[in-house]
């Protein structure tokens, strides 16, 4: 899976927002706001075709956290991308 062309993640503040562009904002109007470990995982899954266990073995490797808070957190957030659209398998 992969974030779909035309998503952006821009820092603001120091919170991440990422939204749609072109003809794609007409699909989807709003935007996403998410914190650092939010960024870590889009900027991972923006880089090319990953898949869940990929996205956990980066947290793993990124933070210090065990791998079922890192595999709860992956899950969590691509849900959230599925359900709005924004990942493409």
């Amino acid at each position: 899976m992969k974030i779909r062309k035309g998503f952006v993640l821009e820092e603001v503040g120091d919170s991440f927002l990422a939204c749609a562009t072109g003809k794609l904002a007409r699909e989807f109007s709003g935007f996403i706001k998410m914190n650092e470990t939010g960024a870590f995982l889009w900027r991972a899954l923006s880089s090319g075709d990953k898949t869940e266990d990929e996205l956990v073995a980066a947290m793993l490797g990124e933070y210090d956290i065990s791998e079922s808070i890192a595999r709860a957190d992956v899950s969590a957030f691509v849900a959230n991308l599925r359900a709005n659209k924004i990942l493409e398998d």
